[in-house]
């Protein structure tokens, strides 16, 4: 009866693990939304504000010296922001591992506790056979 229990047991804690999971990684993509959001509002804003400079500019070389650097400073931008999402997904995979590792644990020794005790038993029979 000890093994119904400890399969049930089991069974409720991979259960309580897997919405655990689903729950941090639902967290974790609606902050890769929330942060996908706000870059594209603030890129709009770069590139509406460097078109307002550039209606402005009156000479070629300035025009050329304005794109360079809107150039460099949305490149910039979108490394950091590359970076930071690559920071939410690595962190999102932690957390949505993070619950079945107890279980993991769990499972593992209890696998080897059941592995063990037919050797045991096969030891004692050997034992007080020989006896």
């Amino acid at each position: 009866m000890n093994a119904y229990e400890d399969a049930s047991k089991f069974s409720k804690d991979a259960m309580d693990s897997a919405l655990k999971s689903v729950s941090a990684m639902t967290k974790g993509f609606q902050q890769v939304a929330s942060e996908t959001s706000e870059f594209a509002k603030r890129a709009y804003e770069q590139q509406t504000e460097f078109m307002e400079k550039l209606f402005q500019v009156r000479s070629p070389d300035k025009a050329i010296a304005l794109q360079s650097e809107y150039a460099k400073t949305a490149y910039q931008g979108w490394v950091s922001q590359a970076t930071r999402m690559g920071e939410i997904y690595t962190d999102v995979a932690k957390e949505t591992y993070k619950p079945f590792e107890q279980s993991l644990a769990t499972l593992s020794t209890a696998g080897t506790s059941v592995a063990t005790k037919p050797a045991a038993a096969a030891k004692q029979a050997a034992e007080t056979k020989a006896a």
